[in-house]
């Protein structure tokens, strides 16, 4: 299996996530002073031929402290401020730091507390995507000769508190004729002169608008399962619309079924650029970037981005605290899709990976999520992958009816407001009619996951057998219940046991004689075990790859083999590391180990194959190469285009590429 590397700004701890305050989180929490941004009135030009933008932004906002002399906003460094004046149009000094994005503007008097003020920012500046981002590595603001997208998280207008401060809107955008603005809400066009037009969108319901596209052409507009999606795609991505608008159509379907009545009647979706997320969500707007519409339609990716519709637009996090309950709301759909479309055990593989991820962060609770660079992988295990895992054991303590008037009356209640988890966990209570106090304290407010050891005698009885035993856990706090599965000579049984702290003492009766008890057979608790130990060493090994730490990758991966040596998976990645640093030796004694190995996923065996052709073929050992990329082909693994591109090879002998500079 190829492996991508991404090279990010942010660095990796290996074996924990406690990260002192990096960019994002400065970006989303060193503000001079607290401000509650009402409104904004935001007038801008964007000239494709030379790629700037030209703009007048008013912003209304309310102190949230007293004696306020200043108070910060973000921007991106790539626009130069002209001049910032206060509501009776007199200047007020700016100053700008680079690092963080931030533009300071004083007073010359206090500020009211809960007294309204406005500010209006004048500024130009070039977008061509290649200027630094706020969120380093990731495009989110590019105007091009055909086409531009200028996304919210590019704070291509003055931003407060990035992701948690919810507001009203009104824009008017001016292009070139031939050119059309989407920007969401209630939209409008006119002349704006020779050669010009204006389009206006107003947004009356406080959320994050802000994110536009400028287009060329007509849209494909393809109505499914009652939705109409208007699409602009472009080059050779514009075959998919069709599909992805078909797509689209079931998939809001689904999840009007799953969290109540859409915010948005219908989407439109947008083509962004390679460097650009591969999906982001505006109000009413989908953006996808060519990586993440693909050949084929990537339904997880809709899902999870048009969840972002009722989780993070219709309700949003009130702090980036409870990132949580939007970034693991849009994932845990994710699950309830792949449980609808393929059935349960894709849920449960999937959930099991989320597991994994949500692992690699051991160290910060969710409720301190603003620890973490936006964007980062720790960002994403904690934020995503841990907090659907959470929603996901929620799901089985409070009950599955309980649970889906949940995601369907929270929502509706919270319409259009920023909540905190505190907010979700009353409703939880509510609907199941249960304290959840410790379960709450246990996966949002502390740390850790548990490791169970389970001791037992066995005992007949008259009607059967008796099942006495003790459950250990190590952390203090805990307090779940926990499925034992009783293998037995019949049919397997299975019981529940409340496990409360760090010893619980159970007694269960059984009519089969027992052979065999296993804890949590179902992996439905998020825990550590020997398994688990193995595949969360070698998922930080690959984050750690993805941003070019070669040698603490390799570090995780030991690990990983320190636990269980026969692990094909890590002897693999070890061999990729090998392989991209031009070892090549060192790499086919390790794809040699993976194929001595356990064998798990099944794909290591066809791609060892076949990266032992491509190291025979870069060592002129052609005869041998064939046999690989043969033995590859014999196994009838197509994971990953696995056949397609032995047969390739069979063909045309593999060239490592040149080595850059």
């Amino acid at each position: 299996m190829s492996l991508n590397v991404r090279i990010r700004a942010w660095r990796l701890i290996a074996g924990a996530a406690l990260l002192v305050a990096p960019l994002s989180t400065a970006l989303a929490q060193r503000q001079s002073a607290r401000l509650d941004v009402e409104h904004y009135v935001i007038r801008a030009e964007v000239h494709p031929r030379t790629q700037d933008l030209t703009a007048e932004v008013e912003v209304r906002f309310q102190p949230l402290d007293e004696g306020l002399r200043s108070v910060s906003f973000q921007l991106h460094n790539a626009l130069r401020l002209e001049r910032v004046v206060d509501e009776n149009g007199a200047e007020l000094p700016a100053d700008r730091t680079a690092d963080d994005f931030t533009v300071r503007v004083s007073f010359p008097e206090l500020l009211g507390k809960g007294k309204s003020r406005s500010l209006r920012f004048s500024y130009r500046g070039t977008l061509t995507g290649k200027e630094e981002s706020p969120v380093w590595g990731l495009t989110f603001a590019a105007i091009r000769q055909d086409h531009a997208f200028l996304l919210y998280p590019a704070r291509w207008f003055p931003v407060n508190d990035y992701t948690a401060d919810r507001y009203t809107a009104e824009l008017e955008i001016t292009v070139p004729s031939g050119y059309k603005v989407i920007a969401g809400g209630i939209e409008s066009s006119e002349a704006a002169g020779p050669d010009q037009m204006r389009f206006r969108s107003r947004f009356t319901q406080p959320a994050f608008p802000g994110s536009i596209a400028v287009v060329q052409g007509e849209p494909r507009l393809v109505t499914s399962e009652g939705v109409t999606t208007t699409l602009y795609f472009r080059g050779e991505t514009e075959a998919m619309a069709a599909a992805y608008g078909e797509a689209v159509g079931k998939v809001v379907s689904f999840l009007s079924g799953l969290f109540g009545i859409a915010p948005q009647a219908s989407l439109t979706v947008i083509q962004t650029d390679s460097g650009a997320p591969t999906g982001y969500a505006g109000p009413g707007l989908l953006f996808l970037s060519p990586e993440g519409i693909g050949k084929t339609v990537n339904s997880r990716l809709l899902v999870n981005q048009i969840a972002r519709q009722w989780w993070g637009h219709l309700v949003s996090a009130a702090t980036r605290n409870h990132l949580w309950l939007t970034n693991g709301m849009a994932r845990y759909a994710e699950f309830v899709w792949l449980r609808e479309t393929a059935g349960p055990p894709a849920m449960e593989s999937e959930v099991r990976e989320a597991f994994v991820e949500a692992l690699t962060v051991e160290d910060v609770p969710l409720i301190q999520s603003a620890r973490l660079e936006d964007y980062s992988p720790e960002f994403w295990a904690a934020t995503a992958a841990k907090g659907a895992g959470v929603l996901h054991m929620l799901r089985r303590v409070i009950g599955e009816e309980p649970f889906a008037r949940l995601l369907k009356e929270f929502p509706e209640k919270y319409a259009w407001k920023a909540v905190f988890t505190d907010d979700f966990r009353a409703a939880a209570e509510a609907v199941s009619g249960r304290n959840l106090q410790g379960f709450f304290i246990q996966w949002i407010e502390s740390s850790g996951a548990p490791e169970f050891n389970i001791e037992y005698t066995v005992f007949r009885t008259r009607s059967g057998f008796r099942i006495m035993g003790k459950i250990t856990q190590d952390l203090d706090t805990f307090r779940m219940p926990v499925t034992l599965k009783i293998e037995t000579e019949g049919n397997p049984e299975e019981k529940e046991v409340e496990v409360v702290g760090p010893s619980t003492e159970f007694v269960v009766e059984t009519f089969g004689k027992p052979k065999n008890v296993v804890i949590d057979p179902n992996n439905e608790v998020l825990r550590f075990d020997d398994n688990m130990r193995v595949r969360v060493a070698i998922r930080r090994g690959e984050q750690l790859v993805e941003i070019g730490e070669f040698a603490e990758a390799l570090k995780e991966y030991q690990k990983a083999l320190d636990v269980n040596r026969y692990s094909s998976l890590a002897h693999f990645r070890i061999a990729e590391v090998f392989f991209l640093q031009r070892n090549y030796q060192a790499a086919a004694n390790e794809f040699r180990e993976a194929l001595n190995g356990d064998l798990e996923p099944k794909w290591t065996e066809v791609w060892s194959h076949i990266n032992l052709g491509k190291i025979f073929d870069i060592t002129g050992q052609r005869e041998r190469a064939v046999n690989e990329y043969n033995l590859a082909l014999r196994t009838k693994d197509n994971t990953q285009g696995a056949l397609e591109e032995a047969a390739r090879y069979l063909q045309t002998p593999y060239e490592r590429p040149a080595q850059s500079q």
